[in-house]
C-alpha cells in the first residue's frame, strides 16, 4: 500500500499543484467556471492566512454550510491547511438543527452562500457564531488579507496527524446526533488504501462527477478527497435531475461517476442510457444498499456497478467490489488494504461460517471517538463495533444484513428489515418500501411495512401480506401496511426509518 507523508489532508493538495499546476482541477458545471490546480493552491493559501489574520487559531471550528461548488473546496483545505477543524452541514438542515450543532461545537465561524444565508443567519443568531457569506464583504475581505504581506502563513510540516481535522455529525438514527472526530491521518490512510487498489476508483485521468452532496462523507473524502490526491478533473454539480446530470456526463466527458442508488435508480428509467454512458469507465455506488436488479440493469448495458461499505467513524470506506475486482450483486465487497473486519456474534466471539455478525473495523482509517471528550471510539485493541450486521460468502465478500439498531425484535426472534423489504420490493407493483418495528403488547415489538406503489398501480395491502407469508417465517410478516405515496429519504438516498419510527403513537 502506498504510504503517504502528509500530516495535513492539505499536504495532498500542494503535491497535486506541483505537479500538475496548469491542469484543470475543478469545473463549475452550472456556470463553466473552472480552476487550475496551480489557481487552486494559492487560493487556499491566500484564504488560510486570510482566516489567520482574521483572528481564527488551530482547533477552532469552522461550520462549512456550502452545495458543491469551487468555494467550498478552497475553503475546506483553507481551513484545513491553517488548522482549523471544519464542521460541514447539510445544506438542508434547519435553522433549529444548525443552531444546535453550531453550539454544541463553539464553532467560531459559519461559512455559507446565497441560497441559505437566511436560514444559515436565524441558526447562529444568538450563538457566537459569525456568519459569513460567499461574495459578501467579509468574506471578500478574508480573501484579500490573506494576501497582504504581513498576513500570518499556516506553519506547514509540523502537524500532529493525530489533530482533528473534520467534525461530522451522524444522522442521529439511533438517538441524537453525535460528533464523529476525524483525525488528518484517519483521512489520509483511508484516502491511500483506495489509491492503492489496481485499478484506483479514481485516477489522474479521469474525470469525475462530484453530484453527491460534498458535505457527506463519502463525497467529502472518498471523492473529493482521492480527486485531490490523484490530480483528477472534478466537475462540481450541485443538484441532481436525471437528464440533465446526464447531459452534464456527456458534455464533460465525465469517466468516473461516484453516487448513491437512488441516482442510478433514476438514471435506469432514462433512454438511450448506454449511449449517455458511453465514456463512463466506473460507476461506484455507496452510501446505501443498490438492489440486485438495479445492477443487474447497468450489468446488461456493459457498465457494471461496483460496491462499497463505509461510514463516517471509517472516514468512510471499509470495504469494496474493486478489492478483487468481483462485482457481483448484494455484496459490497473484500476490505481495503489496511482495513481489518471482524463478524462477531452476540457473545463477543468471531461468527461462526456462514453466519451474520457484527461487523467490527479496525484501522487507521478510524476516527477518534465522538465530540468532545472521544468517547465511544475504538477499543483498547483498535476495534469499532459498526453496528452493521453482515455476513461473508465463499470468496470472503461481505453481505450486509442489515443495520443492528434497526433490528426489529418479535417475540425475542429477530427480523432484519432488509430482509422483509427485498421480499416486498419483488412485487412489480411496489416502487418503494421501508420496514421499521413498533410496539405491539404481545410481542414487544411488530413488523410494519410502509410501501410506495408503482405509480398508476392500484396496489392492496392484502396483495402485500400475502406475498409475505408466502416467503417469510410469520413473526418476519408485517402485520401492519401501509400503502404511502412517498418515503423520507436522508441526502445520500437513505430511507430515514427514524422519521418512520417517530411517527408512531
Amino acid at each position: 500500500m502506498t504510504v503517504s507523508t502528509a500530516t495535513n489532508l492539505a499536504d495532498l493538495l500542494r503535491a497535486t499543484a506541483a505537479e500538475r499546476p496548469d491542469a484543470v482541477a475543478f469545473v463549475d458545471a452550472p456556470t463553466g467556471r473552472e480552476t487550475t490546480w496551480a489557481t487552486l493552491d494559492a487560493s487556499v493559501d491566500a484564504m488560510a492566512a486570510g482566516l489567520l489574520r482574521h483572528g481564527l487559531h488551530r482547533g477552532d471550528r469552522l461550520a462549512l454550510m456550502l452545495g458543491n461548488r469551487i468555494e467550498f473546496v478552497a475553503t475546506y483545505f483553507a481551513a484545513l491547511r491553517c488548522g482549523l477543524v471544519v464542521l460541514p452541514l447539510n445544506t438542508a438542515y434547519t435553522a433549529h438543527e444548525v443552531r444546535d450543532l453550531v453550539t454544541r461545537s463553539s464553532a467560531r465561524m459559519l461559512v455559507t452562500d446565497e441560497s441559505v444565508e437566511a436560514l444559515a443567519a436565524e441558526g447562529c443568531a444568538g450563538t457566537g457564531t459569525e456568519l459569513v457569506v460567499v461574495g459578501d464583504d467579509a468574506f471578500t475581505a478574508i480573501e484579500r488579507a490573506g494576501h497582504r504581506a504581513d498576513a500570518p502563513r499556516p506553519e506547514l510540516g509540523d502537524f500532529d496527524p493525530e489533530s482533528l481535522a473534520v467534525l461530522l455529525f451522524t444522522s442521529g438514527t439511533s438517538g441524537p446526533s453525535k460528533g464523529a472526530m476525524l483525525s488528518h491521518r484517519a483521512l489520509i490512510a483511508n484516502i491511500e488504501s483506495l489509491r492503492s487498489l489496481d485499478p484506483a476508483p479514481i485516477g489522474p485521468d479521469d474525470t469525475v462527477l462530484i453530484v453527491l452532496p460534498m458535505f457527506h462523507v463519502y463525497a467529502l473524502n472518498a471523492v473529493l478527497g482521492m480527486a485531490i490526491a490523484t490530480g483528477a478533473r472534478s466537475v462540481l454539480l450541485p443538484k441532481f435531475s436525471p437528464v440533465p446530470s446526464l447531459e452534464t456526463v456527456q458534455r464533460y466527458g465525465v469517466t468516473n461517476v461516484p453516487a448513491a442508488p437512488q441516482i442510478f435508480v433514476a438514471w435506469s428509467h432514462v433512454p438511450d442510457l448506454a449511449d449517455r454512458l458511453a465514456g463512463v469507465r466506473t460507476l461506484v455506488s455507496g452510501a446505501a444498499p443498490l438492489s440486485p436488479a438495479v445492477f443487474r440493469a447497468y450489468e446488461e448495458l456493459g457498465t457494471p456497478v461496483w460496491e462499497g461499505y463505509g461510514l463516517t467513524e471509517a472516514a468512510p470506506v471499509v470495504a469494496s467490489t474493486m478489492v478483487h475486482q468481483r462485482p457481483k450483486p448484494g455484496s459490497v465487497g473484500s476490505p481495503l488494504p489496511g482495513v481489518e473486519v471482524r463478524l462477531v456474534d452476540e457473545d463477543g466471539a468471531d461468527a461462526d461460517e456462514d453466519d451474520p455478525g457484527e461487523i467490527w473495523v479496525r484501522g487507521a482509517n478510524l476516527f477518534s471517538g465522538y465530540w468532545p471528550d472521544g468517547e465511544g471510539g475504538p477499543d483498547a485493541e483498535g476495534w469499532y463495533a459498526t453496528g452493521d450486521v453482515a455476513y461473508a460468502d465463499e470468496d470472503g465478500d461481505l453481505h450486509l444484513v442489515d443495520r443492528r439498531r434497526d433490528l426489529v425484535i418479535v417475540s425475542g426472534f429477530n427480523v432484519y428489515p432488509f430482509e422483509v423489504e427485498t421480499v416486498i420490493a419483488a412485487h412489480p407493483d411496489v416502487a418503494e418500501v421501508a420496514v421499521v418495528g413498533v410496539p405491539d403488547v404481545h410481542t414487544g415489538e411488530t413488523v410494519k411495512a410502509y410501501v410506495v406503489p408503482v405509480a398508476g398501480r392500484a396496489l392492496r395491502r392484502d396483495q402485500v401480506v400475502e406475498l409475505c407469508e408466502q416467503r417469510l417465517a410469520r413473526f418476519k410478516c408485517p402485520s401492519v401496511v401501509e400503502i404511502v405515496e412517498t418515503l423520507p429519504h436522508t441526502t445520500t438516498g437513505k430511507i430515514a426509518r427514524a422519521r418512520l419510527r417517530e411517527q408512531q403513537p
